[in-house]
């Protein structure tokens, strides 16, 4: 068979949905400032579908930085690869701040946060090693397994007894052999909203070996005293042999950093392809990223006000019956039930006759029949936001068990 007559006769599981949904429901196209409040399809919605937790897109700070380093230096300065010609004094200083702040040693930038998780998962193992990792984890760290050699293992989604029987099978794997174990979860997982069980990982380090990696990027920034992430807040940061976020969650911008001891950052420094062969951070990036990384690290009330917007959105929405299953963190989930055509009904209602843009997630990505309305708050929303998206919710809430959205067939776009 021609290549491209398999793939066009298949769409893939989103695909599928394109003519129906491209333009409105998927690629959805915001416009205007980034903020609380933002234009789609011509009107004003509240919106809860940017990752810019603590109001650091639009800071004007941040904003004079981005301006006064893309006059002084364009938009090419480095060029190439850091290991070639790419390196620069403000690529260092940054690397440090951020592995200082999260409690180790070494720090090195990468230019993509799903690259990064994916790229560094690759460098570090060898087929010989084994790795096991909590089945829900972000798409960056399946697709690191789908490249992985040797043996991996999924444990049941933050279930300690799931993990060490994993761990017991990963351990008869690498005995008196030359591979290791590698576990990998997350700090704060993106759909779900609940944390990563990193305290009661942490106690099987002695009697399975493995060396432990954290993709903490809703964590950083939102969680812990100092805002360091899950780990801070759970009390770990020691036991964490790689720490990674992105900085497209609190930081609001593009690419990310790993962190870790000296020896562990020096070889993947010499041996991450993706980052060798990559062009380096150009230079009004890392000066903004610095920027926002002062204002995120000494500014503890944009935290402060998004844990107050967190408490307000979610405390509203369990009082009024929903479900926000077991977050524990700023995402979050609103649970429904009903079909795909159900939910665009429903979505398409909330965006055009309530004013509130939320993200949907339905079948293929979660189970038939169930429905998640992911909510992402931010510093900048307001209460009068918060009332209007309670009001909208209760409003849907019982149209979608009214059957209101049963007959809805969506319209072809384009």
């Amino acid at each position: 068979m021609d290549l491209f007559d398999r793939i066009l006769k298949q769409a893939g599981p989103l695909g599928k949905y394109a003519e129906v949904a491209e333009g409105y429901y998927m690629f959805p196209k915001l416009e205007g400032e980034l903020g609380n409040r933002m234009m789609f399809n011509g009107k004003e919605v509240v919106c809860w579908s940017i990752n810019n937790y603590l109001g650091l897109a639009n800071h004007p700070e941040v904003r004079k930085t981005d301006a006064e380093a893309a006059a002084r230096w364009g938009l090419a300065y480095p060029m190439g690869a850091r290991m070639m010609s790419g390196e620069t004094k403000l690529h260092q200083k940054l690397e440090q701040q951020l592995a200082n702040y999260v409690g180790k040693e070494a720090g090195y930038l990468v230019n993509y946060g799903y690259q990064g998780v994916l790229s560094a998962i690759d460098t570090l193992l060898t087929r010989h090693d084994v790795v096991v990792y909590d089945a829900e984890s972000h798409a960056c760290i399946v697709d690191a397994m789908r490249m992985h050699m040797g043996k991996r293992f999924a444990f049941t989604h933050n279930d300690i007894a799931s993990l060490e029987k994993c761990l017991e099978r990963a351990k008869r794997l690498t005995d008196g052999t030359e591979g290791g174990i590698l576990v990998i979860t997350e700090g704060v997982f993106g759909m779900r909203g609940d944390q990563g069980k990193l305290r009661e990982i942490v106690t099987l380090k002695e009697k399975y070996g493995f060396r432990l990696f954290i993709d903490d990027a809703h964590g950083f920034g939102m969680l812990g005293k100092t805002g360091a992430g899950t780990a801070e807040e759970q009390g770990v940061s020691d036991d964490i042999d790689i720490y990674f976020s992105t900085f497209a969650k609190s930081m609001a911008l593009i690419g990310g950093f790993l962190a870790a001891s000296p020896e562990i950052i020096r070889f993947l420094k010499y041996n991450m392809r993706s980052q060798i062969f990559a062009k380096s951070l150009p230079m009004p990036l890392v000066e903004g990223l610095i920027k926002r990384f002062e204002l995120l690290r000494d500014h503890p009330e944009l935290r402060e006000k998004l844990w107050r917007n967190v408490s307000l959105l979610q405390g509203g929405l369990k009082a009024r019956g929903f479900d926000i299953g077991d977050t524990n963190t700023c995402v979050t989930p609103v649970y429904m039930h009903g079909d795909v055509e159900e939910a665009m009904g429903l979505v398409k209602d909330m965006r055009d006759n309530y004013g509130v843009f939320c993200s949907l997630v339905a079948y293929p990505v979660i189970p038939k029949g169930m429905l998640i309305l992911r909510l992402i708050p931010t510093a900048e929303h307001t209460e009068e936001d918060i009332q209007v998206t309670l009001e909208a919710f209760t409003a849907v809430g019982e149209k979608l068990k009214a059957g209101v959205y049963k007959n809805f067939v969506p319209e072809v776009i384009g």
